[in-house]
C-alpha cells in the first residue's frame, strides 16, 4: 500500500508543492489511513460522510489531539483539492482549536543542572538550545559555515516558516564547538577517502552547488552516524543527527537531576526567552533573536515571568 502508484502520485505532488519531508510523511500517513479506514475505496468514490466517520473514528475511539485531528484534516484537504481535484464543501466537521497553554520554563539553575548531565555532543546541542534559543531542528541543521566564532554569531537558515536570521552566539562554547568541527572533519576525510563525502542539501541545490557540496563548510555541526540516500535526489550523503537521538539523552539527563518540570527540547527556547527578558533585554531584541514574525508571540513569555503585573500588589500584601 505505501509504494502504491496512487500515494506516489500524492508524494509527487508534495515535493512539486515544495513541502518538507517531515509534512510528507505525516500527509502520507493519514491519507493511508483515511483509505485503509474506509475500507480501500478509491477517495474520489468516497462523501463527506466517510470524511467525517474517519475523523470521529480518531477522536473517539483512537483518543488523538485535537492538534492530531487538524493534522489529519490538512492531509485530507490537501488529497482532495490537489490530487483528487475537488474541494471539500458542507462538512460537519471544522479544525479544533488549539488549547491556550503556557510553556514550561526552566529557572537558569535548573537549566544549566540538566545541560550538566549531558555529555559530549549532547551537552553542545543543549547548550546552544539554551544560550541561543534555537529550535531543536535549528541547532540540528547547523552548517560549519552558519558559525562564525570571531563575532560569536550564528546565521539560522530557513527557520520556522523559511525565514533566515542571525542570533547570539555565546563566547564560553567556542572551544566545545573547536572541538566538534575538528570532528566533524576527521569523519568528513573519511568519507572523501571512501569516495563519498556530500553533504544531504535541499532538493536540487546539488545541481547548483556541484562539487562544493563536498567542502567541509557545508558539512553538518552534528552529523548523522552513518551514511544515506538522498530522500528527493537519490545520492549517498551523510545527513544530520536525528532529533530522538537527542531526546532519548534528554530525557535520562532530566532524570538524573530533582526537576519535576515537564523538560522538552523546546524548554531550552522557552528558558532563553524568559532569562533575557527577565535581566532587562528589550523584548523586541528578543523577538529578533527567536525570529518571530509577531511580537504577540514574544509577549507570551511576559506572561510567564509575570512582568504585566510587577507592580501590581495583591490586596493581601498591602
Amino acid at each position: 500500500m505505501s509504494s502504491s502508484p496512487f500515494l506516489e502520485s500524492v508524494r509527487t505532488e508534495l515535493r512539486t508543492r515544495r513541502y518538507s519531508i517531515k509534512t510528507e510523511k505525516v500527509y502520507l500517513y493519514w491519507i493511508k489511513s483515511f483509505i485503509i479506514f474506509n475500507d480501500k475505496k478509491h477517495p474520489k468514490d468516497m462523501s463527506n460522510h466517510d470524511i467525517e466517520r474517519f475523523l470521529n473514528h480518531l477522536a473517539v475511539n483512537r483518543l488523538v489531539s485535537g492538534a492530531t485531528q487538524n493534522q489529519a484534516l490538512c492531509a485530507i484537504i490537501f488529497l482532495y483539492r490537489y490530487i483528487i481535484q475537488r474541494d471539500i464543501k458542507n462538512l460537519r466537521y471544522s479544525f479544533t482549536k488549539r488549547e491556550k497553554s503556557m510553556p514550561s520554563v526552566l529557572s537558569h539553575e535548573e537549566a544549566m543542572q540538566v545541560i550538566a548531565q549531558l555529555h559530549g555532543k549532547y551537552w553542545l546541542i543543549g547548550s546552544l538550545l539554551y544560550g541561543c534559543g534555537l529550535r531543536i531542528n535549528e541547532a540540528l541543521q547547523l552548517r560549519i559555515k552558519d558559525i562564525n566564532l570571531h563575532d560569536n554569531s550564528l546565521f539560522i537558515f530557513r527557520g520556522k516558516g523559511k525565514k533566515d536570521r542571525y542570533t547570539l552566539l555565546p563566547q564560553r562554547l567556542n572551544h566545545a564547538i573547536t572541538q566538534q568541527i575538528a570532528q566533524v572533519k576527521l569523519l568528513h576525510s573519511k568519507d572523501v577517502s571512501e569516495g563519498y563525502g556530500l553533504t544531504s542539501l535541499p532538493p536540487a541545490l546539488l545541481r547548483k552547488y556541484g562539487n562544493a557540496a563536498k567542502d567541509t563548510a557545508w558539512q553538518y555541526l552534528f552529523p548523522s552516524s552513518t551514511r544515506c540516500v538522498h530522500p528527493y535526489d537519490n545520492y549517498i550523503c551523510r545527513h544530520h543527527l536525528h532529533e530522538t537521538s537527542f531526546r532519548k539523552q534528554l530525557r535520562q539527563a532530566v532524570l538524573a537531576t530533582p526537576i519535576t518540570k515537564h523538560v522538552k527540547a523546546h524548554t531550552f527556547r522557552h528558558s532563553f526567552a524568559t532569562e533575557l527578558l527577565q535581566h532587562g533585554t528589550d523584548i523586541r531584541t528578543v523577538q529578533e533573536l527567536l525570529g518571530h514574525s509577531d511580537l504577540k508571540t514574544t509577549e507570551l513569555y511576559t506572561h510567564v515571568i509575570g512582568s504585566r503585573f510587577s507592580h501590581t500588589l495583591s490586596p493581601i500584601d498591602r
